[in-house]
């Protein structure tokens, strides 16, 4: 359905039915929203679970031939 047909719906309704239809998309828009609530994350949750190895910064050998 395009906007234009749902447009067309929606202004043969009576007053009252479109403010039900109002209602409704309002009732949708905040369904919307709570299910894009992020979770919030506490500081530090992943302390020691990443490690970097004392030779992260060294050369790799793969690379040597174009050292």
């Amino acid at each position: 359905m395009t906007n234009t047909q749902l447009f067309t719906q929606i202004s043969s309704l009576p007053v009252t039915l479109q403010k039900e239809v109002i209602d409704f998309i309002e009732f949708l828009k905040s369904k919307q929203k709570k299910k894009v609530k992020i979770k919030e994350r506490k500081f530090g949750c992943v302390k020691g679970m990443i490690v970097i190895h004392p030779d992260f910064d060294s050369p790799l050998e793969d690379f040597d031939d174009y050292q």
